[in-house]
């Protein structure tokens, strides 16, 4: 029977690990992970820091090769304080003839400001249906945490890159949505090229409407 426990034991760990390990990257900013929900978007935590140095967001964006969608952002960058959020836009438009899904993964760098830049309103792994030859914009309300003022890794930091990719929609075998491209492709847009424990895409969380 103890035996028996720990075989059971360890094959629920080991399904388990992808989840957690997802989990805590979203927690703690693991490999360029902006962090989202985590309680942190209280009216007292949502406040500028007036007399801090403003930080430049950069805008990135790419999409696969089998998407024929344009996908861009509207602003090259945007600066702004510590604790002050701030919306941007992206713009995509169906270039095709056919409805076509989408599904946007994202990263932000470097690393270490990942535990500080939360996303408020975002599109990203959520399902984009656009209508043949149909153009939307893409809202994203995010924050950059005040406490980045007391990390000492981030005291220099004057810019930051957030990257989205999309990718066409396609089901996996448990009925989700996932990008449809090969797996390294998918990592390594999420920035976890490189990392051996990296969550297989159609492992990973559906988010809630707090940590959309």
């Amino acid at each position: 029977m103890y035996t028996a426990a720990v075989i059971v034991f360890g094959v629920g760990a080991t399904y388990a690990s992808v989840p957690l390990y997802r989990m805590f990257c979203a927690a703690t900013g693991f490999a360029g992970t902006p962090q989202v929900g985590m309680g942190r978007f209280e009216a007292d935590r949502l406040v500028p820091v007036e007399d801090a140095r403003r930080i430049k967001v950069h805008f990135n964006a790419e999409k696969s090769d089998a998407l024929p969608w344009t996908f861009k952002p509207q602003q090259k960058f945007v600066s702004v304080l510590p604790g002050e959020t701030s919306l941007a836009f992206y713009k995509a438009k169906n270039n095709s003839n056919e409805d076509i899904i989408g599904i946007a993964t994202y990263n932000v760098t470097p690393d270490r400001i990942a535990p500080y830049f939360g996303k408020v309103e975002c599109f990203c792994f959520e399902e984009q249906k656009l209508l043949a030859g149909e153009e939307v914009d893409m809202p994203l309300l995010f924050f950059i945490d005040k406490d980045v003022l007391d990390d000492p890794a981030c005291r220099n930091l004057d810019d930051v890159v957030l990257s989205y990719t999309f990718f066409k929609a396609k089901r996996n075998s448990k009925g989700h949505l996932e990008p449809d491209a090969p797996e390294d492709v998918v990592q390594a847009s999420q920035g976890f090229a490189g990392y051996e424990m990296a969550p297989k895409v159609e492992d990973r969380p559906k988010p809630t409407s707090e940590s959309s």
